[in-house]
């Protein structure tokens, strides 16, 4: 499998897996025609559009995903409680928004996707796990908190996708009102740079080698100081790729 964002951060997030002119989207937070250039760019054929699985119904996760399942008809798969969201948000064609509880094992062409429970400020949020011939990535991101489903999740996985959304004191000194920052800070908020850093240090521990830091705040992190906190948390475990998702541009590409 390989694995590139196409966005990441508060202002839309979208990532692109492929296998063999299969591939698969993991939320459509920006608009359908940024989508469809980011797979122009990185050589995917929307034909190839096999599914697009949504985490949760906030708009820098759904954006785009109203135009994009009109004008190719690609089936989207979420969780029972997003999925009420998004058919009062949408109208959706017969037999195109599919419902998998968390834990729930679905196929899309040659993947596999299982969801699990994450803990957010949405309905029914989930991160995915996402195998192939015997590969597997994981996605865990908008989380306030790892639980121990999200664990279940992603240990194992070859590649995690990994929430590093915000450096504590550059949050709490910021500028934002006291009611966002509780919310951020919360246990149905965003992973602190930190917190990130421990999940990726227990997946890598369970065999992971790749580690992609997403989700991050424009205005209360940094890469630099993601990828830092990363780098001090996987000191010593050997030749781990550590990297930040852009925010708005295609990421290199990534082997699962």
């Amino acid at each position: 499998m390989e694995l590139r964002t196409l966005a990441s951060g508060s202002s839309g997030n979208c990532i692109l897996l492929s296998h063999k002119g299969v591939h698969l989207l993991v939320d459509a937070g920006i608009s359908c025609k940024r989508i469809l250039s980011g797979l122009r760019e990185a050589g995917a054929d929307p034909a190839g559009l096999a599914g697009i699985l949504i985490t949760h119904e906030h708009s820098d996760h759904i954006a785009g995903l109203n135009t994009l399942t009109k004008r190719l008809g690609i089936p989207v798969y979420t969780s029972p409680g997003t999925a009420r969201q998004l058919i009062r948000r949408m109208a959706w064609p017969a037999g195109l928004l599919h419902a998998a509880a968390p834990g729930e094992v679905f196929d899309i062409g040659p993947f596999q996707g299982v969801g699990f429970t994450t803990s957010h400020d949405a309905e029914e949020s989930m991160g995915f796990s996402l195998s192939c011939e015997g590969r597997r990535a994981a996605v865990a991101t908008d989380l306030g908190y790892v639980s121990q489903q999200v664990l279940e999740g992603v240990l194992g996985a070859h590649l995690l996708v990994c929430e590093a959304n915000h450096d504590v004191e550059l949050l709490r000194m910021g500028k934002y009102p006291y009611h966002l920052k509780r919310r951020i800070l919360g246990e149905q908020g965003h992973l602190s740079n930190e917190a990130g850093a421990e999940l990726a240090l227990r997946c890598v521990e369970a065999g992971a080698h790749t580690v992609l830091l997403s989700h991050l705040s424009e205005e209360n992190n940094t890469p630099a100081l993601a990828l830092g906190a990363a780098k001090a948390a996987l000191a010593g475990h050997g030749d781990i790729r550590v990297a930040v998702s852009p925010r708005h541009e295609l990421s290199p590409l990534y082997e699962v």
